[in-house]
């Protein structure tokens, strides 16, 4: 990715960290500034496995990573550089549990709406990017293999379900739309779809 721990750790300047899932609703760490933020050559997808945060091995979960190719519209975040190591730690304990992210800085443009026209700022954000090689890459999934993942999935975080349910809220909140996620949501959250009503042909879906 172009980019070593030492980059990281080592800058003597404010962090920026771009968040495309729970990291936009739930950041957890302090912050200075926060804006819609767009990154180019990567996009959002459910295409991780999770053992941890939404899920168990025994029973998967299925969370957010940015595969390769298109654009994502998310959050950026700036840390004051007073709170960068902290921040970088904290960080680590939470997407880095079993080491399914390539840590890396990626270029994200602003969507600073104050910003005058045409005067878009650029900046390098810390991003955590889906590493293909790893096992709980899940790929690409049908939408009744991930609706059953997502159903199924519970973790030290919570329900997998609220995870989707609370990263397409705050999607809208920006005014975006994500087809896939939005799909699934509506899924999830139909009349039918309340515990004990989950539709047949999902409940046996692999």
């Amino acid at each position: 990715m172009g980019n070593t721990t030492s980059d990281i750790d080592h800058a003597d300047e404010d962090l920026w960290v771009f968040g495309y899932g729970s990291l936009m609703w739930r950041p957890g760490f302090p912050f200075v500034e926060r804006l819609p933020a767009r990154l180019v050559g990567l996009h959002r997808a459910l295409c991780v496995f999770s053992f941890v945060h939404r899920g168990t091995p025994e029973k998967p979960g299925l969370v957010l990573g940015l595969d390769r190719g298109g654009t994502c519209r998310g959050i950026a975040f700036r840390v004051d550089k007073a709170e960068r190591a902290g921040t970088l730690a904290y960080l680590r304990a939470r997407e880095q549990v079993t080491h399914v992210y390539l840590e890396t800085l990626r270029p994200v443009v602003l969507l600073d709406p104050g910003a005058p026209a045409g005067q878009e700022r650029r900046v390098r954000a810390l991003v955590y990017v889906v590493d293909r090689s790893h096992p709980q890459y899940s790929g690409r999934l049908d939408i009744e293999q991930q609706l059953h993942l997502v159903r199924q999935g519970h973790g030290q975080s919570g329900p997998n379900r609220d995870y989707v349910i609370a990263t397409v809220r705050e999607l809208e909140q920006q005014g975006c739309r994500d087809a896939g996620l939005h799909a699934i949501a509506r899924r999830l959250t139909a009349p039918d779809a309340r515990p004990g009503h989950e539709r047949p042909t999902d409940a046996s879906s692999t």
